[in-house]
């Protein structure tokens, strides 16, 4: 379990932190190439780098997961098995009479 929380926290970070960076990037010229760009280019192109990191991140996030192998195989609630189990084995008649009796009705 702590695995998953591990996995998700590291993606969390990591979808705060690289679209920040690209921004970063952009506005102080740490890119080469970037100080021959308009301003006005140079913020299109950092929002959508920024964006395309994100998606990025959760492509990632989504491929670890699909590749997690379950620990165990899912059982099922005894508690819930026993109880459907015995409501399959009441005897018709009880119920019958529940039906019977109207609940209250007038007619």
């Amino acid at each position: 379990m702590s695995g998953v929380v591990t996995k998700f926290a590291v993606t969390s970070m990591l979808m705060w932190m690289a679209p920040v960076a690209i921004m970063y990037g952009f506005y102080y010229q740490v890119f080469p190439g970037v100080s021959q760009m308009s301003s006005s280019a140079q913020t299109l192109a950092s929002g959508f780098l920024a964006v395309i990191s994100v998606n990025l991140v959760i492509g990632y996030y989504i491929c670890m997961a699909m590749k997690e192998t379950p620990h165990q195989e899912p059982q099922p609630d005894h508690t819930f098995l026993a109880n459907a189990k015995a409501s399959i084995n009441q005897p018709v008649s009880s119920q019958m009479s529940d039906d019977s009796k109207g609940k209250g009705k007038v007619e």
